[in-house]
């Protein structure tokens, strides 16, 4: 008789230390667009038609690839948008393409263009000034564009930021657009007291509503919240979509770089005779989030959290630049907070580091009480409800990348001679944050703009993100500009992978993403272990019986879920493990805490229904009256 199970205990141990794994992005292939710099600046990918769609702002078009190959990405056709404007950015939903465009005169009004994944045109409407970044809500039902709103370069002109949301419940034809205004936090306002205090508004004559610059959204689940980063400002913007309002803003505040675990490389001269070196030392330095690039998920809770890349951002125009050297002269320490001042000017300190004038002056003086600079050179965690910071990567994509790369340690693409030459504006600047489900685990990956390349970081846990990886840029791919994570089950070729666009090289990378996780092992019955993950390249499997443990499959190869079949006993705890290893994945196993018991068949069923009478009945004769 096959054995069968009256009662199984099915469930995954998680541990609070995991045991982190690693990964790695491999280049399998790639599409260069021959425009250069200003090329292939941002990516989207359908997987129903198993193209990409990449925008090209040096000369007004955007590209159509066959993905269908990965490993060698085909242009199907190139679609000129100048008579409408310059692309900027690109989503796709349910067959609709949807490119955002810049007008001539960036101050005026933009427009939202929407094509098939085949290319035909369906309309367009318009939009606030800049539209920067569009986004479907995962619905599909609404579009909405960031629009940024900058000024022209005498500062003269200033358009409000803002964001649009499209509807297109009744297709494209009969779109509605709803533009989401910040006028009510002007001063004098009737919301003008919700605005956080340090949210930076600070553009010459700006009001809150022109000086507000929405740069990238995020959208929930459930497609009722966007998360809009306002870069320049260091704030985040929350948008109910269905109301389409302003549901509040959130100041992100400022990373202390005194403290254990945020030092920094603020010098690109702090080598000896000014020559250039690697130094990540701590500073009084308050460095701005800034993000640009953001994403969202939500915990067990039902709590948003807003994963930002912390690129930062300075307003430089020729009608007003916030930008100094904290060397300059022009930018005066308070001797009283700052006695060291003099040492801290010095090149090999803080002399080189791009700082603003606009913050940091707390009384109105002649003098700086606090050194605001921009970016934080990391990624983040951020309570969606409030703002509060749940996790910041602290000074590891510096340490990481002197480790693994020294001679291109903050470097401008890729370059090793330009070594250290970014450690004084931004470092390696954040730019893209996307997030994905690999094997049932959430995993980060952040792109760096200048030593180029991405960061991967297991997320399952947002509070305590771990690092998984890096990598840097390969072949001919220069500075990420955007990310789009494509799981196995949508990935034409069944791995997992990452298209980065590079807006430098104007290439886009197709990266494999090389790894092998563990989100669940189950016994399912008195033979079989089904394993959730995905580890394409092959896994071990050990069991654990009375305390000896043995392997007893090797070889299995995960996407999404694999089924091995070997006898079961009562107290038996399996795991899934590395080739050559005997540690657990993510310190995930599975136990089977009930005793199997023989399949009875019909005769058995009823000597079995029998004899339960029978002890009910003897037990109900023994009860005292």
């Amino acid at each position: 008789m096959r054995p069968t199970c009256l009662a199984l205990a099915l469930f995954a141990a998680l541990p609070l230390t995991l045991t982190a794994q690693s990964a790695q992005l491999s280049r399998i292939g790639g599409y260069d667009s021959g425009i250069g710099e200003g090329g292939v600046e941002i990516v989207a990918f359908d997987a129903q038609s198993r193209r990409a769609f990449v925008v090209n702002g040096a000369d007004s078009s955007f590209d159509i690839l066959d993905l269908a190959n990965p490993q060698s990405p085909a242009l199907i056709q190139r679609i000129n948008t100048g008579a409408l404007g310059i692309p900027n950015s690109v989503a796709v939903s349910n067959g609709i393409v949807a490119v955002a465009l810049e007008a001539a005169v960036k101050q005026d009004p933009g427009r939202i263009a929407f094509y098939s994944t085949a290319g035909a045109p369906l309309g367009s409407v318009t939009v606030g000034a800049l539209p920067d970044m569009v986004s479907f809500t995962p619905d599909g039902r609404y579009l909405l564009s960031a629009n940024e709103g900058e000024p022209n370069d005498a500062y003269t002109v200033d358009p409000e930021g803002s964001v649009s949301i499209i509807d297109l419940a009744a297709g494209v034809g009969a779109a509605t657009v709803s533009t989401v205004r910040f006028v009510d936090f002007n001063a004098g306002g009737p919301r003008a007291a919700e605005l956080p205090a340090a949210v930076r508004i600070f553009g010459p004559g700006a009001s809150v509503a022109q000086d507000l610059e929405p740069e990238y959204i995020a959208i929930t689940p459930d497609s009722r919240t966007a998360f809009v980063s306002l870069q320049e400002n260091n704030a985040l913007a929350v948008i109910d979509i269905p109301s389409r309002s302003v549901t509040r803003i959130l100041a992100l505040g400022f990373k202390d770089h005194s403290l254990a675990g945020n030092a920094f490389d603020p010098s690109d001269r702090d080598g000896p005779s000014n020559t250039r070196a690697i130094s990540i030392r701590n500073f009084p330095v308050s460095g701005m989030y800034q993000p640009d690039a953001i994403a969202v998920t939500v915990d067990a809770g039902g709590r948003p959290l807003v994963f930002t890349a912390n690129e930062g951002d300075a307003r430089d125009y020729d009608g007003f630049s916030e930008e100094v050297r904290a060397g300059s002269g022009s930018y005066v320490l308070d001797p009283a907070v700052f006695p060291d001042a003099a040492t801290l000017k010095q090149n090999a300190n803080l002399g080189r580091l791009n700082v603003t004038r606009a913050t940091g002056n707390l009384d109105g003086d002649a003098e700086f009480e606090r050194i605001h600079s921009f970016g934080a050179r990391s990624f983040s965690v951020f309570d969606g409800q409030n703002g509060n910071l749940v996790f910041d990567s602290g000074s590891e994509f510096e340490t990481i990348t002197a480790a693994l790369h020294p001679t291109l340690f903050n470097s401008e693409e890729n370059d090793p001679g330009e070594f250290d030459g970014r450690s004084d504006n931004k470092g390696p600047e954040p730019e893209a944050i996307t997030l994905g489900n690999v094997g049932g685990r959430q995993f980060a990956f952040v792109g760096l703009e200048r030593i180029g390349g991405a960061f991967v970081y297991d997320a399952t846990n947002p509070a305590l993100p771990s690092y998984l990886g890096y990598s840097l840029s390969q072949g001919p791919d220069q500075s990420p500009e955007g990310l789009v994570y494509v799981r196995p089950d949508q990935s034409p070729n069944g791995r997992a992978l990452l298209l980065i666009a590079h807006e430098v090289s104007g290439t886009l990378g197709v990266y494999e993403l090389q790894t092998c996780t563990v989100s669940a092992v189950r016994l399912a019955s008195p033979d079989q272990i089904l394993i959730t993950g995905y580890c394409p390249g092959g896994l071990d499997v050990h069991c654990t019986r009375q305390g000896v443990s043995s392997q007893v499959a090797t070889g299995i190869t995960v996407n999404t879920e694999a089924v091995v079949t070997t006898p079961l006993l009562f107290g038996d705890r399996c795991f899934a493990a590395l080739p050559g290893s005997d540690q657990p994945i993510n310190g995930i196993s599975g136990a089977l805490d009930f005793a199997p018991i023989p399949a009875l068949g019909r005769d058995g069923l009823v000597i079995a229904t029998a004899l339960l009478m029978l002890l009910g009945l003897l037990a109900l004769a023994r009860r005292p009256d």
